[in-house]
């Protein structure tokens, strides 16, 4: 069991949204997910940890069937007051996921699985239930707005005081871990202050900005490979007779 939101946090959580600023950089970053994934219409994802329901919006509006599961009930109640019918929403942890094996094409962790408890299990269970694909959307703990903000003391004073951080590096290994040499991909959105914004914004365009490493935001991307145990068979002969021919 990890960091569970209280209303509190979600109160909180949402008052962040509503600073354009935050808008924006959070739009960059589902903007990424969706290019790295490229899901289709009628196609089936799973929000692990989906909070208030913001990152599940993209995928509504493309037509997609979209379920999210949280831990928290003031998260989910948020996300029902947003989103209402239009998704389909559970009570449950990243750990142990109430799903059936191969039950979504996509799923993904979008900055929640910084709070489990254990999050090697959590990606474990995100394969267990996906077919396709599943992306990984992280604070990137090396960027240097993350190392200024750690400095300045700004996780004290919210709830991310009770996250774990990650990189990329540290996500591929607990992937390759888990599923041996699987594709895995990465890109990376950057957060500036205006007008630097301006600029970064046309490398993003440019595809440049998305393979800095030191990015504030990656998105890690798994593609799922079938694998197939196989079981020896015993393959038995007829027993044969041999005559003897008189000469």
């Amino acid at each position: 069991m990890g960091y569970v939101f209280n209303k509190k946090d979600t109160r909180e959580y949402e008052q962040w949204f509503e600073k354009p600023d935050n808008r924006l950089f959070s739009g960059l970053e589902k903007k990424l997910m969706i290019e790295m994934l490229q899901p289709a219409r009628r196609e089936t994802v799973l929000d692990i940890g989906c909070g208030t329901g913001e990152s599940l919006v993209p995928f509504i509006d493309m037509g997609l069937s979209v379920t999210g599961i949280d831990p928290s009930q003031d998260m989910l109640d948020s996300a029902f007051s947003k989103l209402g019918n239009r998704v389909e929403l559970h009570r449950g942890f990243a750990e142990e996921l109430p799903f059936d094996d191969n039950s979504f094409n996509y799923s993904f962790f979008f900055t929640s699985l910084e709070f489990v408890d254990n999050p090697e299990k959590a990606i474990e269970e995100a394969c267990r239930v996906t077919k396709d694909k599943i992306f990984i959307g992280i604070l990137n703990s090396i960027s240097i707005n993350f190392i200024r903000m750690r400095t300045k003391g700004f996780f004290f004073d919210s709830v991310y005081r009770n996250a774990r951080f990650f990189n990329i590096w540290e996500i591929k290994k607990i992937i390759r871990g888990l599923l041996g040499d699987v594709p895995v991909s990465w890109g990376t959105v950057n957060r500036f202050s205006f007008p630097a914004q301006i600029i970064a914004d046309k490398l993003e365009q440019a595809n440049i900005a998305k393979k800095y490493p030191f990015g504030s935001f990656a998105g890690i991307v798994v593609t799922l490979v079938p694998r197939f145990r196989t079981t020896p068979l015993t393959i038995t002969y007829p027993k044969q007779t041999t005559s003897a021919v008189a000469g």
